[in-house]
C-alpha cells in the first residue's frame, strides 16, 4: 500500500473513532453559557400588604314590613305608633290612625365606602418556554371596616291613609371584612427567558376569586317605627318600655369575583422582585342580616350591591 493511501486510511479511522470517544467521554450537549438550557419555569412566593378602598350602593332589604303611624289633627305631625303608646299610654284625642307604611320602600341614607388594611400572599409558577405568563393561586385579608349610621333608612314614605311622612328608621353600628382565595394569570412585560434585574417590568393580571365576606350587625330602633312591629320580637328582647333590644348578628356572604391587576416589579437580583401595583375586585352583594336568640331565624335587613374593591399593593416576590 502506498504511502499515500496508507496515511489517508489512518486518518479516516482517527476522524471516526475520536467523535465516539468524546461523545462517552462527556455525555450530553454542549452549552455555551449556563442559561443555554434553561426553559424559564420558576417557583414563585409573594407576601404583599397594603390599603383596600371599598364602595357599594346599600340596597334596603326589609321587604313587606310595615310600621304604624298616628297624625296630630291640630298640628298635622305624624309619629309612629309605638312614640304615640309610649308618649300617651291612655290614649289622646288630638290624634288620629293615619294607617301603615312598607318600610322596605325606604331608601338608605347613605352609601357604604371604607378605607381599609390588606394583606395576603400566594404561591406558584411562571410557564416554561414563555416565562413571561405566570400563575399564582393566593389569599387575602381585607381588614374590617366599619359601616355606622343612624339614620339607617330615611326618605319619604307612602301611607296607606294617603298620607306622605317623612320617616327615618332604625340606626347601626356595622362592619365588614373579607377574605379572598384567588387564581390570577399574569404577564410581565419582558424580551427572552431571563427576567432584567434593576429594570421596571411592567405587568397586568387577570384571574378569579372566591370572597367570604363576614358582616357584624348591631340594629338599634332609634326612630320607634320597629318595635312595634311583632315579628321583630323574635330578634331581640324587649326592656320595659316595649322598646327592641336587637342581637347583635353575624353573617358570611359568599361570592365568586373577577380580579384585574396592573403594576410593575423591580428585580433586586435574579430571584428576589420588589412589586407594587393596583387590583380591582367585583362583588355583587353582602348582607347584614338580622338573627334570633336562639340563632336559628335570620332575616335580611340590608345589603351592599355591586362591591368594588380598589387595592394598592406592595410587596415582595420570590422566584427560585
Amino acid at each position: 500500500m502506498s504511502r499515500f493511501f496508507r496515511g489517508f486510511f489512518i486518518l479516516t479511522l482517527c476522524s471516526s473513532v475520536m467523535p465516539a470517544f468524546a461523545n462517552w467521554q462527556y455525555p450530553g450537549q454542549y452549552q455555551r453559557d449556563s442559561w443555554a438550557g434553561d426553559d424559564g419555569m420558576r417557583f414563585v412566593m409573594s407576601l404583599r400588604g397594603g390599603m383596600a378602598y371599598g364602595k357599594g350602593s346599600i340596597a334596603n332589604d326589609i321587604g313587606g314590613l310595615t310600621g304604624s303611624y298616628v297624625r296630630n289633627t291640630i298640628t298635622g305631625d305624624i309619629d309612629t305608633r309605638a312614640w304615640f303608646n309610649a308618649a300617651y299610654p291612655n290614649g289622646n284625642p288630638d290624634y288620629e290612625d293615619a294607617g301603615y307604611g312598607r318600610l322596605g320602600d325606604l331608601p338608605a341614607a347613605e352609601n357604604y365606602k371604607a378605607v381599609s388594611f390588606i394583606a395576603g400572599f400566594s404561591a406558584g409558577l411562571t410557564m416554561p418556554d414563555t416565562p413571561q405568563w405566570r400563575v399564582e393561586f393566593g389569599f387575602d385579608h381585607i381588614a374590617e371596616a366599619d359601616y355606622n349610621k343612624n339614620p339607617l333608612f330615611d326618605g319619604s314614605l307612602h301611607l296607606t291613609s294617603g298620607y306622605v311622612v317623612d320617616a327615618q328608621s332604625g340606626g347601626v353600628q356595622s362592619s365588614l371584612s373579607t377574605d379572598v382565595y384567588s387564581v390570577m394569570a399574569f404577564y410581565d412585560f419582558f424580551d427572552g427567558i431571563k427576567k432584567p434585574v434593576r429594570t421596571m417590568i411592567p405587568y397586568v393580571g387577570a384571574g378569579v376569586a372566591y370572597a367570604d365576606t363576614k358582616t357584624i350587625l348591631q340594629l338599634t330602633d332609634s326612630y320607634g317605627d320597629l318595635s312595634d312591629v311583632y315579628e321583630l320580637q323574635n330578634f331581640g328582647i324587649v326592656d320595659e318600655y316595649g322598646v327592641i333590644k336587637f342581637n347583635k348578628s353575624e353573617t358570611h356572604s359568599s361570592n365568586f369575583a373577577p380580579i384585574l391587576s396592573v403594576g410593575f416589579s423591580y428585580g433586586v437580583n435574579d430571584r428576589v422582585f420588589l412589586d407594587a401595583g393596583l387590583r380591582g375586585m367585583y362583588i355583587s352583594k353582602v348582607k347584614w342580616q338580622l338573627t334570633s336568640l336562639d340563632d336559628e331565624r335570620r332575616r335580611d335587613w340590608f345589603s351592599a350591591e355591586k362591591m368594588m374593591y380598589i387595592t394598592a399593593i406592595f410587596g415582595m416576590r420570590v422566584e427560585f
